[in-house]
């Protein structure tokens, strides 16, 4: 799953500590989540939707072909 949680930080000009500080994280989970690596918890990624006062959605980009559908 990706995330615009960098390229939102920098352009709000928030340092990873204000952001992690903010939802209540280390600054070593928020570069994690940035490069790829942990895929936040729904808790979390409402937090930082919160945070940036947008949707879950704009902010983390679910890969469509990964959804199992039903036959």
């Amino acid at each position: 799953m990706q995330n615009k949680i960098q390229e939102l930080r920098k352009s709000r000009k928030v340092t990873q500590s204000e952001l992690a500080d903010a939802v209540n994280v280390t600054r070593q989970t928020i570069i994690s989540l940035e490069n790829g690596r942990y895929n936040a918890s729904l808790l979390l990624a409402h937090k930082i939707a919160r945070y940036f006062n947008m949707t879950i959605e704009d902010i983390f980009l679910f890969d469509d072909e990964s959804d199992e559908k039903p036959e």
